[in-house]
């Protein structure tokens, strides 16, 4: 299986500015790809064309060739996912040309780069330092050399990594999400909802505002755009933090995982709670529990959510708790499995985990 990791990068000004320029490089390539595309011309043939582009626009031979193909593979692949979304019955416009500092990315796939201890080595750049936190685990096999908006350089290691499966485990559990609670699981455990973007949402604001009244060009301009930038990263960072742990605790702990289908693209359509729900992000959720489960071999069973809260089938207990009960009862029968709980009486207060205890501990109990 394929495995990201990714790394803060610390580039001088003088490297900064290279890659800026191979950025700006590979954007005026993807345009001019683009708009050939739009004379019907294939991908095969596109490509055959890069090295008579380089004969005319010596620019292009400042940046490693492997970079240049990437462009063409990646603007090949976004109109597939153009044309996906079309058959599935979404609206989409047709793909458009990319305006200066809209392309962030420069993709090193197969060879070009090498990590020469506490810096990464890229082609026709140089030896920008690199924080390596935490080990590469598996063969690189690419890079992607990001610009994050918030003005942060990050190099993301694609790597080929074997599955490694944790040793068996017959627990299960039954997890429901809400908005109260972020999750009440079968177990009786309740996750305090940490509400990131609620808790933010006054300082973007006066920001966002701050940045609608300066002038289009100016410097200050630049500096509100940056405080927008960061206070979203922060933002995003504080979630997904809480959402890797969160994740990786259940896989750790139980060998099957059930869960409800759930349709968010429907439920958003709520005025009342589009916010709230986006906020706990339960899509994001889901999909890391499924990639961590396929990992360490465990198994994820989404259930129809009808009828979940609604169905009291386990005495007069706490609704949330009932309802990851019932979950846990539906995943069981569909894998032919018997449902037995694990308490013999019902739990008629369920215990809270606040969400600073998955954060700093990794799981809701304190010892981690």
């Amino acid at each position: 299986m394929m495995l990201c990791y990714r790394y803060r990068l610390y580039p001088s000004k003088q490297q900064e500015s290279t890659l800026l320029c191979h950025l700006d490089i590979c954007r005026q390539l993807y345009n001019t790809l683009l708009s050939l595309k739009c004379n019907n011309i294939g991908r095969k043939q596109l490509q055959a064309m890069l090295p008579e582009m380089k004969k005319h626009r010596l620019e292009l031979a400042e940046v490693y060739s492997k970079a240049l193909q990437m462009v063409n593979i990646q603007l090949h692949h976004n109109l597939s996912v153009l044309h996906a979304l079309k058959l599935k019955g979404r609206k989409v416009g047709r793909l458009r040309f990319k305006k200066e500092g809209r392309y962030r990315t420069l993709n090193y796939n197969q060879s070009g780069f090498s990590i020469d201890g506490k810096k990464l080595s890229l082609s026709k750049i140089d030896l920008i330092p690199i924080k390596l936190h935490r080990p590469i685990a598996g063969k690189p096999k690419g890079v992607l050399i990001t610009h994050a908006k918030s003005g942060k350089w990050f190099a993301i290691f694609q790597c080929e990594h074997p599955s490694q499966p944790l040793p068996s485990c017959n627990k299960s559990v039954g997890i429901d999400v809400g908005l109260k609670h972020f999750l009440s699981d079968s177990d009786g455990r309740q996750i305090e909802n940490p509400r990131y973007y609620r808790k933010t949402e006054q300082k973007l604001k006066i920001a966002q505002r701050s940045l609608s009244r300066k002038r289009k060009g100016s410097s200050n301009r630049s500096n509100a755009r940056l405080k927008v930038a960061r206070l979203s990263e922060k933002l995003t960072n504080q979630r997904d933090d809480f959402l890797h742990k969160l994740s990786r605790f259940y896989v750790n702990y139980y060998g099957l995982i059930a869960v409800e289908d759930l349709r968010i693209r429907n439920m958003v359509r709520s005025r009342n709670y589009a916010k709230s729900i986006l906020d706990a992000s339960w899509g994001k959720f889901f999909k890391l529990l499924s990639c961590k489960a396929e990992s360490a071999g465990r198994i994820v069973v989404k259930v129809n959510p009808r009828g979940t809260s609604q169905e009291y089938n386990h005495g007069l207990i706490d609704r949330d708790y009932n309802a990851s009960l019932n979950i846990l009862e539906l995943g069981l029968a569909g894998l032919g499995r018997p449902f037995e709980p694990v308490e013999t009486r019902p739990i008629l207060a369920p215990h809270q985990v606040p969400a600073s205890l998955i954060i700093e501990a990794g799981s809701p109990y304190p010892s981690g």
